[in-house]
């Protein structure tokens, strides 16, 4: 891989993680209602390291499938960009079922949104052979 690609993609996932964490941020010490979520029976608030944590290991699974890709897929940009949109799809699951009053489910589901608003076109365009 480029040198320059290799820094294009850390910065992507640094990116992602940072853009989760500035809503968490926003929505939390600054307006007061910090995002919280069922689990084990028990609704208990989502904090900023689970946040960050979240948009890491996403990024981190993106830029893997993305290396896997490149290695197996004919067209590994476009194969990943729709598989991407498809994993977006499924993790809105998470916020939707998260147990959570509505501000929390929004504040979630905006999370998710903005690690793929990030992740997306960062690594696809990164792509060998889009």
């Amino acid at each position: 891989m480029p040198n320059g690609n290799l820094t294009r993609r850390t910065l992507t996932v640094a990116g992602a993680a940072a853009t989760a964490l500035v809503l968490w941020t926003l929505t939390g010490p600054v307006a007061g209602h910090g995002p919280s979520a069922a689990t084990g029976g028990d609704v208990h608030p989502v904090g900023a390291v689970s946040v960050a944590a979240g948009g890491l290991l996403a990024g981190l699974a993106a830029w893997a499938l993305l290396a896997l890709l490149e290695r197996t897929a004919r067209r590994p940009g476009r194969t990943w960009t729709i598989t991407a949109a498809a994993v977006l799809a499924l993790s809105m699951t998470g916020p939707v079922g998260s147990g959570g009053d509505t501000a929390s489910t929004a504040i979630l589901a905006a999370m998710h949104l903005l690690v793929a608003a990030v992740l997306i076109p960062g690594l696809g365009l990164s792509a060998r052979g889009r």
